[in-house]
């Protein structure tokens, strides 16, 4: 091979999509879509591998303000050209590029699909995970309905996906639950990435601990990112208040998961880091009431 490197270019996208096809995993055909011009704001450096004047890999490194103490990082390779070496050379590159980030970060993450060869790759060039997510279906009528007796106990209510209570608990959950790669997530960035119109966010539910009248809190929150009930599962992003102790973030779960799943199933994202969430999920994928779809995802980083 005749390899050269340089930076990114227009249309290198279009060349390199042409000779790599269709995207092994769900990760690479989201990452591809950030190979892009380098840039100082926000920061990232993307590099082009050619063989003989053609494109045939790539890779990018980016810095995020949402989890500022890592430094994402993608390296593609066309199947022709691996095990050859180009891969660690581009990302031997980009940690070099990296070493120069004006934040100093330098430490970098990436998203694999167990099993894949991406993941086979973060491993061999020193990453280990961090995180373990997986996409879980859960059944309808699987979990007996709570029943609300006492007017001064839980209660159910509809939430505005724009009201300051309920991104205010979004942010909370989302800090809390990400210790493992540090985030600041704030009110402008909640409504920005999980709760205005453009994210597709429906509506909300959320379950107090009492009555609103009385000085309930928000003890669990669902958000909906499907319009329409149908018997496909809705897309739902599930959270609780941090500050709880775990039994009582168990009960408002399992409340607030009962009578979403009353009559239609929905679908949850699960990290392992959402421990209350995950326990609920595990139960219930050991009874046959939910089921695993797709591959799990992981999170390595050096």
């Amino acid at each position: 091979m005749a390899l050269t490197f340089r930076p990114w270019r227009e249309d290198d996208d279009l060349a390199l999509n042409e000779l790599w096809g269709d995207p092994e995993t769900v990760q690479a055909g989201q990452f591809r879509a950030v190979l892009r011009p380098s840039s100082d704001e926000p920061w990232s450096r993307c590099i082009v591998a050619e063989d003989d004047g053609i494109p045939v890999a790539a890779g990018v490194v980016y810095e995020t303000s949402l989890h500022p103490d890592r430094l994402w990082v993608y390296v593609e390779v066309a199947r022709e050209n691996r095990r050859a070496g180009l891969g660690s050379t581009l990302l031997a590159m980009l940690r070099g590029e990296a070493e120069m980030a004006p934040s100093g970060v330098t430490a970098m993450r990436a998203k694999v699909e167990p099993g894949s060869s991406g993941a086979a790759f973060a491993a061999a060039a020193g990453f280990s995970r961090i995180q373990r997510s997986r996409v879980v279906v859960v059944e309808p009528g699987r979990i007996s309905l709570p029943v609300f007796n006492d007017d001064s106990g839980p209660q159910l209510d509809e939430a505005a996906t724009g009201s300051v209570e309920l991104t205010q608990a979004v942010v909370a959950f989302y800090n809390a639950v990400h210790g493992w790669d540090r985030s600041e997530m704030t009110l402008g960035r909640a409504q920005q990435m999980l709760l205005n119109d453009a994210t597709g966010a429906a509506g909300a539910v959320v379950l107090r601990d009492a009555p609103k009248a009385q000085g309930g809190k928000i003890a669990a929150f669902a958000v909906s990112y499907t319009k329409n009930r149908t018997d496909e599962p809705a897309d739902v992003f599930l959270g609780y208040d941090p500050e709880l102790e775990q039994s009582e973030q168990e009960a408002a779960l399992e409340s607030l998961l009962a009578l979403l799943t009353y009559k239609y199933p929905v679908q949850l994202e699960v990290d392992e880091s959402m421990r209350p969430v995950a326990r609920i999920v595990q139960a219930l994928l050991h009874k046959g009431a939910a089921r695993e779809v797709g591959p799990a995802t992981e999170i390595v980083s050096t």
